[in-house]
């Protein structure tokens, strides 16, 4: 029987004559079958193999600094900054979120004119302090409860009144304006200062730190 051609075999293939031709046309002729493949494979369609980029969009992020933020506070409930001793007290016994004893916890400082006064909170508040120079309120700290209360809240809520804090480290976020300092210091206190005071009084410090020191060294010097 006379052998047929590559032709004659891809003939019978194709019209489905002989369905064990293509492995003998591999077998025998390794060259043309590798050529009837890229013909068939060049013959797809050139949509078959086109690239589709697309990119997903990123969900919106929404920021949570006020467009104008609040001034820098003076005030947590009804007790404020420059607020006299006896309004303070008065304010204490009013707010169901303290225990305040009275004149149990008030002290006087052994500097001028310096109080202090310290009491306990209830619920979110563990102990709120109050230092006052000449009969009035220049310093606030209140001290919370952990266990009902966590910084990232506190300072998401302050964030989201008075924008961006001054100074932002790992130990403080500070807020500030030309008169006030508010902090919220780790664990967890949030402190409000008059900074109009308190500077007057490091200054005075400062100075009275510089005349002892010139005294002692006038006194070392009679010897």
């Amino acid at each position: 029987m006379p052998a047929k051609s590559p032709a004659q075999a891809v003939w019978r293939y194709e019209s489905g004559f002989d369905i064990v031709m293509p492995i003998i046309i591999m077998m025998k002729y390794p060259a043309f079958f590798i050529f009837f493949v890229l013909i068939v494979f060049s013959s797809f369609p050139a949509r078959s193999q086109e690239r589709f980029d697309f990119t997903l969009p990123e969900p919106e992020r929404r920021s949570l600094v006020p467009a104008e933020p609040e001034e820098v506070p003076r005030k947590f409930r009804e007790l404020y900054l420059g607020m006299p001793l006896d309004a303070l007290k008065d304010a204490l016994v009013k707010d169901n979120l303290f225990v305040f004893r009275g004149d149990r916890d008030v002290s006087f400082l052994p500097i001028r004119e310096q109080t202090l006064l310290e009491t306990t909170g209830l619920s979110y508040v563990r102990r709120a302090y109050f230092q006052l120079d000449g009969g009035a309120v220049y310093i606030m700290s209140f001290s919370l409860d952990t266990r009902l209360m966590d910084h990232y809240s506190v300072f998401t809520s302050f964030l989201k009144k008075y924008g961006e804090p001054k100074i932002l480290s790992p130990g403080e976020a500070v807020w500030e304006s030309d008169d006030s300092r508010v902090s919220i210091e780790r664990p967890l206190t949030v402190k409000y200062i008059d900074k109009t005071v308190f500077n007057r009084l490091v200054e005075e410090s400062r100075t009275r730190e510089s005349r002892e020191m010139l005294q002692r060294e006038e006194f070392l010097g009679d010897f």
